[in-house]
């Protein structure tokens, strides 16, 4: 037969407070329920755990020899339980390089205040699902289409693009916005994972005359500030990235990036519904 831990907390608490009693109280269980239990451990182990007396109970020797590891099994088990509850009330999200821009903030206030019981925390992660795929968080801002096999999504807002180059840029340092054609025969710095700035954004139109690839964040914004490339990103970018010697205008003709919130299909974490209704109620406003 198989103990199972209802059995050995019993028997934990019986040998802890020298009373069945005393056990069944601190478990909240009848002193009949504690005592069947304690009975069905020491079946199925096919040893005695208690010597029962008149005044109440103490372990045997096999008892006294259980009792650390039966201690240490139970610590075990609560801390497992422990950061499963924990888990429970966090709502993870994760992004590749920019949050939610000027809406971070705001989001994070609001949600304190309407989701007491969950705390939401940002988190980066410089993979094409910001995270998602790896475990490392619940809910993905996602600025593609996430793979509709596996993962749910929904869209929350709308954001700009922006033009970002070095602040000393011989052509655009006095320039206050741009088009998409004002980059032909440009070198344009992109991230070919998790980025959005892709060469068919230029079809029809004059393009860049080439794209380089970057690692992450940081690369990106020292190639440009270095002068060796311009770049596209969305406007949470200046928001997040903001960096002296680097600037951010708006492309007053370049189509909007879709801003995604992404989970496992099948999987919605708690909290989801509210925060999708949060994070578009935000962008909404602008």
């Amino acid at each position: 037969m198989e103990w199972s831990l209802r059995e050995l907390r019993c028997f934990v608490a019986a040998a802890t407070h020298g009373t069945i009693t005393d056990a069944a109280a601190e478990l909240h269980v009848s002193q009949a329920s504690a005592s069947r239990a304690i009975g069905s451990l020491e079946t199925a182990l096919g040893q005695r755990v208690l010597r029962r007396g008149r005044y109440g109970c103490e372990p045997t020797a096999f008892g006294e020899a259980l009792l650390p590891q039966a201690r240490r099994l139970l610590a075990q088990v609560d801390t497992v339980n422990s950061l499963a509850k924990r888990e429970h009330h966090r709502l993870r999200l994760g992004y590749a390089w920019s949050a939610l821009g000027t809406h971070t903030t705001g989001l994070l206030r609001e949600w304190r205040a309407a989701q007491p019981g969950i705390e939401l925390h940002f988190d980066q992660h410089g993979s094409p699902t910001s995270g998602l795929a790896e475990g490392r968080c619940d809910v993905a801002i996602m600025r593609s289409s996430p793979d509709q096999a596996k993962y749910a999504s929904a869209v929350i807002g709308l954001e700009r693009r922006v033009a970002v180059f070095s602040a000393d840029d011989a052509l655009w340092s006095r320039r206050r916005s741009l088009r998409m054609r004002d980059f032909s025969g440009r070198t344009v710095a992109a991230e070919p994972r998790a980025g959005t700035t892709r060469r068919e954004l230029w079809d029809g139109g004059p393009a860049p005359d080439r794209f380089i690839a970057v690692a992450d964040t940081e690369d990106w914004l020292n190639t440009i500030s270095a002068g060796i490339a311009v770049g596209v990103s969305a406007e949470a970018t200046s928001v997040h990235h903001a960096r002296s010697g680097v600037k951010f205008i708006p492309i007053t003709d370049a189509p909007r990036i879709a801003v995604h919130l992404a989970w496992w299909r099948g999987e919605p974490p708690a909290g989801l519904d509210a925060l999708i209704e949060l994070t578009t109620r935000l962008y909404a406003r602008g």
